[in-house]
């Protein structure tokens, strides 16, 4: 499984490599260093990762900003948020 990202947008998603039939566990807290899978770093809050699988192996956008109504699919939702910076 390889994935990229473009770090210079603010939630952008993470393109993954899945392989069929694998489980996989989509981070929906946030707080993963493994982006845009989850490394255990939720335990104590109310978030549960995500488990999912593909049928065929393939590429996908996998969302980071947590507001997609596709999880873990990237449907665009980052294009709307607004991140702020302190000044």
């Amino acid at each position: 499984m390889s994935q990229s990202s473009d770090s210079t947008k603010p939630f952008a998603p993470i393109e993954a490599s899945l392989e069929a039939g694998r489980q996989y566990y989509w981070c929906a807290c946030g707080r993963s260093k493994s982006q845009p899978f989850c490394d255990g770093s939720h335990k104590g809050t109310d978030f549960v990762p995500k488990a999912f699988k593909v049928d065929e192996n393939k590429k996908a956008w996998l969302c980071t900003c947590k507001k997609t109504d596709n999880a873990p699919f990237c449907d665009g939702t980052h294009k709307k948020i607004v991140k702020f910076s302190a000044v």
